[in-house]
């Protein structure tokens, strides 16, 4: 994807619709200092408008904050509840990107991502996937990006010291997106 257009990728100008039921927005954190809590969020959406080159694509996403997901049902009430997502104060996580550099083998993708309420601007470092035409019609395509953010930023705060030393959640978010997208017609 060359900086000066999108035409050899087989992307075309314009809306693409987000396919929430072929993408992923998930997330790793450090916990207990020994091993990782993996989950995502089930609940969002997004748009990508495609310029006619990188610098004038447009990303912005909506995650339901609610849809946090870590496979643990106590763990998910928890961070759903005030130490952490307050979902009842701050229903949405939203992205809005303010810049799209690189090429299909190594893009950036920068904006400002808002959780709990903060907003603080992020880099999301990524790759293209390709586009396919499906057996409907539709034509795809596929990114996958990732960031790391510190929760802190975002006033997550809460933890809880561990006996042996240390904490019990990494400050460090690791925020990885596998994500489809579909040409409007």
């Amino acid at each position: 994807m060359s900086v000066t257009t999108i035409e050899s990728t087989g992307l075309t100008q314009g809306n693409w619709n987000f396919d929430a039921s072929h993408s992923e927005v998930g997330f790793t954190v450090r916990h207990a200092g020994i091993s990782k809590v993996r989950g995502k969020f089930t609940d969002l959406s997004a748009s990508l408008t495609l310029g006619e080159t990188l610098a004038q694509s447009v990303v912005t996403a909506t995650i339901q904050a609610a849809s946090f997901n870590s496979g643990d049902e106590n763990r998910d009430g928890h961070v759903r509840g005030a130490d952490f997502l307050d979902v009842q104060e701050h229903p949405t996580l939203t992205f809005v990107s303010s810049a799209v550099t690189g090429d299909a083998q190594d893009f950036a993708l920068t904006g400002e991502l808002t959780i709990h309420g903060i907003t603080v601007p992020v880099t999301f470092k990524g790759e293209f996937n390709g586009v396919a035409v499906d057996p409907f019609g539709a034509t795809r395509a596929g990114f996958e990006a990732k960031t790391v953010i510190s929760r802190k930023e975002f006033g997550l705060t809460w933890n809880a010291a561990l006996e042996a030393g240390g904490v019990l959640v990494s400050d460090k978010v690791t925020i990885s997106l596998d994500v489809a997208f579909v040409k409007s017609a």
